[in-house]
């Protein structure tokens, strides 16, 4: 994992089956947004970062990829601790939010590359098919968070591995 010491992680399809209401939160604002979500990452001088992305669901793993060579990848490349959160329109949130936490690491592995390029081309007549990703992260998820407002309160639902979803009301 990187060489990082940052406890239990799981992969997505792991964290769809622990953490339900979250993960069913995050797919809802994905989608609704387009894909897009926000990144954040370290800095070289350890103040943050934060970077529009199109995180992608594929083969039961949450996939940051995007550009090479961009400072996001950089900074994941030196410390690869991440928070995403869900692109929020809604000052209102009546659809959700949601923020997952975790580190990346780097899967060069050309038969997936390619499977994910014929999926993405598929989804989103986006071509990269025959594209070398280099680097080609998969998310591994230490913590997660969603919101949601109901009636005169908010649900926010928090996730550790191996733990179940907890929510703490708020009036």
């Amino acid at each position: 994992m990187s060489g990082s010491n940052v406890g239990a992680v799981t992969t997505w399809s792991e964290f769809a089956d622990a953490a339900p209401a979250i993960a069913t939160i995050f797919t809802r604002r994905h989608v609704a947004a387009g894909n897009l979500c926000m990144l954040g990452t370290i800095r070289a001088d350890g103040s943050p970062r934060i970077s529009p992305i199109e995180p992608r669901i594929f083969e039961g793993e949450l996939w940051i990829v995007g550009m090479p060579n961009t400072q996001k990848y950089r900074d994941l490349a030196r410390d690869p601790r991440f928070c995403l959160h869900t692109a929020t329109v809604d000052t209102m949130v009546t659809e959700g939010d949601a923020k997952l936490w975790g580190t990346v690491h780097d899967v060069q592995d050309r038969a997936l590359h390619e499977g994910f390029a014929v999926a993405l081309y598929e989804e989103s007549g986006f071509d990269l098919r025959g594209e070398k990703f280099e680097p080609f992260y998969a998310a591994d998820i230490t913590s997660a968070s969603a919101v949601e407002v109901k009636d005169d309160h908010m649900d926010v639902t928090i996730w550790k591995p191996g733990q179940k979803e907890r929510v703490v009301r708020k009036h």
